[in-house]
């Protein structure tokens, strides 16, 4: 599971301590109910701003204690901690919160209203971790179960109903992946199975949160001493930043050297 805790996204504090819930009889799912961009698919370094806005919109808009979900999962399968674990939601509607816990898909009733499959993969791994983890009971349930809306709408629904199956072309994603050691200068080593990958990419939502793009020195090791460099922009309000792998039999190792000063936080997944 790709597991983005709060910390990572930028998330604000509640208001006052969550209330505790040590179980519940499942998980409801839902949407956002709102315009989303489908421009946000190919580009995943929006999606911790996005998670932002939908805690401003809940704490500011509508005078709640913190972002109602307890998980919400993006297009490509980020799996991002609201609530989080044991702790009662305000999203199911007056008098449900205690029967189910909440994840919430990042698709609208307008622009993308389709799940796409990463998403779908999200949520049933964000369904397990509240099973295994968190003392939710079996049963899966829409929003709209109980509750007069059209949350989650039409085509997640329909998923939910089918028993929330995983997506028969989604393998266990064992691609390393993770985020950059932070501060001037800071270094992270990547190692990698030999011969199984050919390019890295970088994401950050720096025009989101107002900041300089992430400036990067990248050193692929290809083994006998023999090193691919090169020098890194990463821009959220740019294409994805990658490196492409020469010699991707024998790439053993990559180090990421941060050359800005390491204020926008930077993820990377190889593939």
């Amino acid at each position: 599971m790709k597991l983005v805790k709060r910390a990572d996204w930028g998330a604000r504090a509640p208001k006052v301590p969550l209330s505790y819930l040590a179980s519940a009889r499942g998980v409801k799912v839902h949407y956002t109910g709102e315009y989303e961009d489908p421009a946000i698919l190919g580009n995943h370094g929006r999606c911790a701003g996005r998670i932002r806005a939908i805690q401003n919109d809940h704490m500011d808009g509508r005078g709640w204690n913190d972002i109602a979900y307890n998980f919400l999962v993006c297009d490509h399968a980020y799996v991002f901690e609201g609530r989080g674990l044991h702790h009662l939601c305000a999203a199911n509607g007056p008098g449900l919160n205690t029967g189910h816990f909440a994840v919430c898909g990042l698709v609208g009733n307008k622009g993308e209203t389709q799940p796409p499959a990463d998403m779908l993969d999200g949520i049933r791994d964000a369904i397990e971790y509240l099973r295994s983890h968190g003392g939710a009971g079996n049963e899966i349930k829409g929003h709209r179960d109980g509750y007069a809306t059209d949350c989650p709408g039409d085509p997640l629904y329909a998923w939910v109903r089918q028993g929330a199956p995983r997506p028969p072309h989604i393998q266990e994603d064992d691609m390393p992946y993770g985020q950059l050691a932070e501060g001037p200068k800071a270094i992270t080593p990547i190692s990698l199975p030999k011969g199984r990958f050919k390019s890295i990419g970088f994401i950050c939502d720096n025009g989101l949160q107002g900041l300089p793009p992430a400036q990067l020195r990248v050193g692929v090791f290809h083994g006998a001493g023999n090193w691919q460099v090169a020098q890194v922009t990463v821009d959220s309000t740019k294409d994805l930043a990658a490196v492409v792998f020469t010699d991707p039999g024998n790439t053993t190792g990559i180090s990421v050297q941060r050359s800005d000063n390491g204020d926008v936080h930077v993820a990377w997944e190889v593939s």
